[in-house]
């Protein structure tokens, strides 16, 4: 072992000679190995880091050890923009990988190709969900079941991958994308949590289904905190902790209303930590804004690489990994793109957003003429928009008897007296044409400030800055993109 890592010191400074980072990084230190575990479809907010009700003792030690970052944000909450942009250090905008199950631009580049040239092994295990191919050129380690408990496979593979390149002197990038979070709900232990006990966020509604498809993603939350865990036993036996830059990321927000498939805030932030033992502050956060696409350029300057020649819309975090306050980016940028989703392949609903450290800006074009849907919210349309009385929807319909989340909520709403309810399932697919909320005092993003004169300012300028950013991508009329893709079919 000791051997193999003298090889991978000589490997990893041999291998920048082409390419030297302007950090102060030591040239005398190896290129870190970098392990990267992401989720599938988790809230933020619902991590022990951030103070969630998820069971992760394992996400709570990783913080404790290096930083949590909070202010990452995607451009985009699906699942394929969303690891397009992570992989490419590039926008929505210019891969065009926007719609969900897209693929990118042919002349997009990703990790493989920028880390290999530094000696890396690049490789991933778990999901895809990225393409085409060739520029997306991962060692393919093949999927995990989701199914079954899959982490004894992955820590398989994943340890075979690591100790290999290891031995052959090389520094390793491994991706491990797990299903977990992402239904149907299969994995985990449900007995750890009381259902009961569950806190129901302002933003929804109070149902026995939705409580019990809480504690079933809650359940595969855990799930892969455990994996996690057992990821980094693996570096622990294998003596390369000292050396891995760990990096945890839940994806986009969750599939429950209001989260995913929107550019609300609980659809767009992700959940990220970062562990390096000696480089990155133990204990620590960073509070700067955080782009998804950063991901990639500041994973290439840890690694040695000069950015200078490199074509990305994010920027290097490494600066703020170390501990650094430095501003990158002033604003965050969001799209949501309804068509091409199941159940809602036609539908053009485009969504644009913009926000800062503090506010939120939501733009919806075609709020008077379409409204937005997703395959989560179909059954919550049907109960809305029949014509049958209520009571035979319910003795009629199988699927309405055995209801999902969002279908609960409709169901709900035609209980209740609650105005609050009836307003949660018309958000469902209505949207204002211009919506700003004040995060500080509304997390949950549910008052609309767009009318009040105190605001005028803000909205004024978040709506300059997110046109400019819009006209400067291809992107002033969203209408007509989102009907491009559509036509991409």
């Amino acid at each position: 072992m000791l051997l193999a890592l003298l090889m991978l010191a000589v490997s990893g400074t041999a291998s920048r000679s082409y390419a030297q980072s302007n950090t102060d990084l030591s040239r005398d230190d190896p290129a870190p190995n970098i392990l990267i575990l992401i989720g599938d479809d988790i809230d933020r907010d619902s991590l022990g880091p951030w103070g969630g009700q998820a069971v992760t003792p394992n996400l709570d030690q990783l913080a404790a050890d290096g930083m949590r970052f909070d202010n990452v944000y995607a451009n985009v909450a699906m699942c394929a923009p969303f690891r397009q942009e992570l992989y490419s250090g590039r926008s929505a905008w210019r891969t065009r990988a926007m719609p969900n199950h897209s693929r990118s631009l042919p002349e997009t580049r990703s990790l493989p190709h920028y880390l290999r040239p530094l000696g890396y092994r690049v490789g991933l295990l778990g999901k895809s969900h990225v393409g085409p191919r060739e520029c997306y050129p991962f060692d393919r380690l093949g999927e995990l079941p989701n199914q079954e408990d899959n982490n004894p496979e992955a820590i398989r593979l994943a340890k075979q991958y690591m100790v290999e390149a290891v031995e052959e002197g090389q520094p390793f990038c491994l991706v491990i994308a797990s299903n977990d979070g992402h239904s149907p709900f299969t994995n985990g232990d449900r007995s750890i949590y009381d259902k009961n006990k569950l806190q129901i966020e302002p933003d929804a509604i109070d149902t026995d289904a939705y409580r019990d498809q809480l504690v079933a993603h809650l359940a595969e939350v855990s799930h892969l905190d455990q994996l996690l865990g057992e990821l980094r036993e693996v570096l622990e036996d294998e003596a390369l902790t000292e050396n891995t830059l760990v990096i945890f990321c839940s994806e986009q927000g969750n599939a429950f209303p209001f989260s995913k498939w929107t550019c609300f805030d609980d659809g767009l932030s992700s959940g990220v930590v970062a562990s390096l033992p000696g480089r990155i502050p133990e204990g620590s956060t960073c509070d700067e804004m955080f782009w998804i696409s950063d991901v990639a350029p500041t994973l290439i300057e840890a690694a040695g690489g000069h950015l200078d020649d490199m074509d990305f819309d994010g920027r290097s975090q490494w600066e703020n990994f170390q501990g650094g306050e430095k501003e990158l980016h002033r604003f965050a940028y969001g799209a949501f793109t309804n068509c091409n989703i199941i159940d809602n392949r036609e539908r053009v609903f485009p969504i644009r957003s913009i926000r800062d450290s503090r506010y939120s800006l939501i733009w919806s074009p075609r709020h008077a003429e379409e409204i937005t849907s997703n395959v989560s919210l179909s059954q919550a349309l049907t109960i809305r928009e029949s014509s049958i009385p209520e009571s035979t929807i319910r003795e009629s319909s199988a699927e309405v008897g055995n209801p999902n989340t969002a279908g609960s909520w409709a169901l709900q709403a035609l209980d209740s007296e609650a105005t609050e309810d009836d307003e949660l399932v018309a958000r469902f697919f209505q949207r204002p044409e211009w919506a700003l909320y004040d995060r500080s005092t509304d997390p949950e993003e549910l008052l609309n400030l767009i009318d009040d004169p105190q605001y005028v300012d803000i909205s004024r300028e978040l709506k300059q800055e997110l046109k400019s950013w819009l006209e400067s991508h291809d992107d002033s009329d969203p209408v007509a993109t989102e009907r491009g893709f559509v036509r991409q079919r």
